[in-house]
């Protein structure tokens, strides 16, 4: 592997977009979401009344309640009883689930910070959390969640492998909204951030290094990190350089396994100059991994992480990174979940990518 001269390690900070793109209607693909407006529009009646009707208020005469019960069972229309309820009683529990199979995901540093500012999001309009992680296996757990009652609405955190059923439940009116990839098919709203830009930045910041033998860790299945990758993929190609497979390293965020899995792929003695990290805390093992092989982070290889966890400035050397800005998300996700619940049209929000330079990569 190339040994690269050490630089003098600069401090600087390069954010991209100021401003969150926001993508509205529909998707192209499914069926949209019936909501009470429409039930109200097709009746003659106001929303209102469809409420009632549909909650057997002895306001609304027989026949009309019966005549609104029909339309709203013709269209597959189902009584949220947990937004009703919030909306009856002012608070109520709001459920966060996080999707995956991983026993440490929940102490991952960049998801504890989410959940964290969602919690803030939550309390500030006196709403309780309930939080749940989901195993592929347990997918009627958010069903049930929401229509027992225990919930109002459902903040998802990850897609996995599971989009195709999120989609289902948003078919069928389910209030929710999902941290993740915004996935061009998805008829549920999503709040993430952008991806495919942070992928780009990072990549096209290691060429402007001299680096031409840049390594990808990262699981490509997952959404975010196909994302990741496919910015990673366009900066390369962009610079004249054909991305080598054997520089694809994939494994799942938080895997235990970390350690090994880079040992192994070291082992296989593949030339590179640098490495592209799908998350801080898979660069920082990175790092430990490579100085235990006397391999000098940056000046024999640089590197990148991302998510700009805590953690990421307080490491030897510290943690070039893409910043993901989590204050915002959290406040988002919950934006878009009262709107979900309120019956508005979905919305999804891409929140900007920014390279912050630190010592691994200067």
């Amino acid at each position: 592997m190339p040994n690269l001269p050490r630089t003098k390690p600069p401090v600087i900070l390069a954010p991209t977009k100021t401003a969150p793109l926001v993508t509205t209607g529909l998707a192209n693909k499914g069926r949209p979401r019936v909501q009470m407006a429409d039930i109200a529009h097709m009746a003659g009646v106001s929303a209102s009344t469809v409420s009632r009707a549909l909650s057997g208020s002895p306001l609304i005469p027989e026949a009309t309640r019966t005549r609104i019960a029909e339309l709203a069972r013709s269209l597959n229309y189902r009584v949220n009883i947990g937004a009703a309820n919030l909306r009856k009683r002012g608070v109520q529990t709001i459920g966060v689930v996080i999707l995956g199979d991983n026993e440490q995901m929940i102490s991952d540093p960049f998801l504890l910070s989410i959940l964290g500012s969602v919690a803030d999001a939550l309390d500030e309009r006196g709403v309780s959390l309930l939080l749940t992680r989901l195993k592929k296996d347990r997918q009627h757990v958010l069903t049930d969640l929401v229509e027992s009652g225990q919930v109002g609405g459902l903040i998802v955190v990850g897609q996995l492998t599971l989009h195709e059923h999120l989609n289902e439940l948003a078919r069928q009116g389910f209030p929710m909204v999902v941290w993740g990839a915004n996935l061009p098919d998805a008829l549920y709203p999503v709040v993430g951030g952008d991806n495919a830009m942070g992928g780009f930045l990072a990549t096209q910041h290691l060429i402007e290094h001299g680096c031409r033998r840049i390594a990808f860790f990262g699981d490509i299945s997952h959404p975010e990190a196909a994302l990741r990758y496919q910015g990673y993929t366009r900066a390369l190609l962009e610079a004249g350089i054909e991305p080598d497979p054997n520089l694809l390293q994939s494994f799942l965020f938080g895997d235990s396994r970390v350690r090994g899995v880079i040992n192994h792929w070291l082992d296989q003695q593949f030339s590179f100059d640098a490495i592209f990290a799908s998350s801080d805390v898979t660069a920082i093992s990175l790092i430990g991994t490579l100085t235990e092989r006397n391999i000098a982070v940056p000046s024999q290889v640089r590197l990148v992480g991302y998510d700009d966890i805590a953690l990421a400035q307080n490491v030897h050397p510290t943690l070039s990174t893409i910043r993901q800005p989590t204050h915002e998300a959290g406040r988002a996700l919950v934006d878009l979940l009262f709107d979900a619940i309120a019956g508005q049209p979905r919305r999804s929000v891409v929140l900007p990518a920014s390279l912050i330079v630190r010592e691994s990569s200067a």
